[in-house]
């Protein structure tokens, strides 16, 4: 009798990954995330292009917002596409964030609602936004006008009667103009995502100079709270060096889930939709669902207004 070949199917990384979705859909799916104490304003970052910022800024609303909460997200980057990938209309003549921070339109004037994902909300981007930095200049307390603008929409919906969100994401350009300085000084909280790659620390250190000027200067309040390291490839040994380079310096503030490169994630925008409406069960949607989740929970945990210490 010919000696059987042993079984090794279970212990490819393809079963592996297949395994960790399964665990993550049964862990996730029909659960409800805990709302924070107060609204949680958390700008979403990155001076490096390219890392998937806007990417995670819509996921992680979606998956909020599916699992019970109420999220806006805040557009601010000229190239609009948060806004397209929630199906959310930002053509020239739509009234936007533009007219917000630049004419002083109230912002429940420009917030639509995401037509894919009840309680979601976007306040969106238009190509005026190009010529916002110049504008900005001239304009008094240029810097604070989103922070002003924010506070004023968290009171109109409280005062309406309407439901106050329990999260606001700003997407940020990658740079550090008036438009992400407006952003800083609106948020207690930066979100940063980090592409698993070799150039991720030198835009990360260069970001964190520039959120300590931001600390000394307009707002004492701010503080790095969330890390996701994204694009993350489990076969390659710089993803992993990466990612542990990160949580070395930032134990703290590192999710423990990853978002891994997907297709489905990279398709969604151009349906748009988001991929956690686009296609639920991939292991892109799986993912940001399992770091919504810890956002979540590190939220209901502690007093989210309280700075952390970098």
């Amino acid at each position: 009798m010919a000696a059987s070949l042993p079984d090794t199917d279970h212990d490819t990384p393809l079963a592996r990954a297949v395994a960790e979705d399964a665990r993550k859909r049964i862990a996730l799916t029909g659960r409800v995330f805990p709302k924070p104490a107060q609204t949680r304003v958390l700008t979403v970052a990155n001076q490096k292009g390219g890392v998937g910022k806007t990417t995670t800024t819509v996921n992680i609303a979606a998956a909020l917002a599916q699992a019970g909460l109420t999220v806006l997200v805040i557009d601010i980057d000229p190239q609009g596409n948060a806004s397209t990938a929630l199906g959310i209309e930002h053509h020239a003549e739509v009234t936007s964030i533009y007219d917000v921070l630049v004419e002083g339109t109230a912002m429940h004037e420009v917030v639509q609602e995401c037509p894919d994902v009840p309680g979601l909300w976007c306040a969106p981007a238009t190509i005026d936004l190009a010529g916002a930095e110049i504008e900005l200049v001239s304009l008094v307390a240029r810097e604070t006008r989103l922070d002003k603008a924010i506070a004023a929409y968290l009171e109109h919906t409280a005062t309406e009667g309407g439901v106050v969100p329990d999260y606001v994401l700003i997407d940020c350009p990658p740079s550090l103009g008036l438009l992400t300085v407006n952003a800083f000084v609106a948020a207690q909280e930066v979100f940063i995502p980090i592409q698993c790659e070799y150039y991720a620390l030198e835009g990360l250190s260069q970001l964190l100079k520039n959120i300590e000027l931001i600390r000394s200067h307009l707002n004492p309040d701010l503080h790095v709270s969330t890390i996701l390291l994204t694009m993350y490839d489990g076969r390659t040994r710089l993803s992993a060096q990466v990612a542990d380079e990160v949580r070395a310096h930032f134990p703290d503030q590192v999710l423990r889930n990853t978002v891994p490169r997907s297709v489905r994630v990279s398709e969604a925008p151009s349906h748009g939709q988001t991929v956690m409406t686009y296609d639920p069960n991939s292991s892109g949607a799986l993912s940001y669902l399992a770091a919504a989740s810890e956002l979540a929970d590190r939220g209901a945990a502690s007093d989210p207004s309280a700075p952390a210490q970098n």
